[in-house]
């Protein structure tokens, strides 16, 4: 019960900062991407704090063995920049500036009942259920 009440609180804390910086909102994203027009350079900054917390994170939890309620601690152990990982930050990036949403936003737009993050919702959900089908067709067993 405890994990799930700090995993509550974490992603509370999370979609509290995505609402306050404005990153529910796609025509903030959109802002960003439009280089040419009235370029609004915040997702800039809330990308750059997510990094710089991101960074200090990662190198300490590399140091632990156990995350801080006590289970285990599973980190990537792969850094192959590989066909599959490009393809998708590809489609990650088409589907963020084509639709102003990345999931994270998505799904707190859902939830506070906007129509167009429910459609990115159900798409991404699609998108995710395709890749699953081709990747066991296609993909070696691992």
């Amino acid at each position: 019960m405890r994990h799930r009440i700090s995993e509550f609180v974490v992603g509370l804390l999370f979609g509290l900062g995505l609402i306050l910086s404005g990153m529910t909102d796609p025509g903030k994203v959109s802002g960003f991407l439009d280089l040419a027009g009235p370029w609004d350079p915040s997702l800039a900054m809330v990308m750059g704090g997510a990094i710089g917390v991101g960074f200090f994170a990662f190198a300490f939890a590399k140091k632990r063995t156990v995350n801080f309620l006590g289970g285990a601690l599973h980190l990537p152990k792969s850094h192959e920049i590989d066909k599959p990982l490009v393809v998708g930050a590809m489609l990650f990036g088409a589907g963020w500036g084509l639709a102003g949403f990345c999931p994270g936003p998505a799904l707190v737009s859902l939830a506070s009942g906007q129509i167009k993050g429910a459609w990115f919702v159900a798409f991404m959900l699609a998108g995710m259920q395709v890749y699953e089908v081709w990747s066991r067709r296609s993909l070696p067993s691992q």
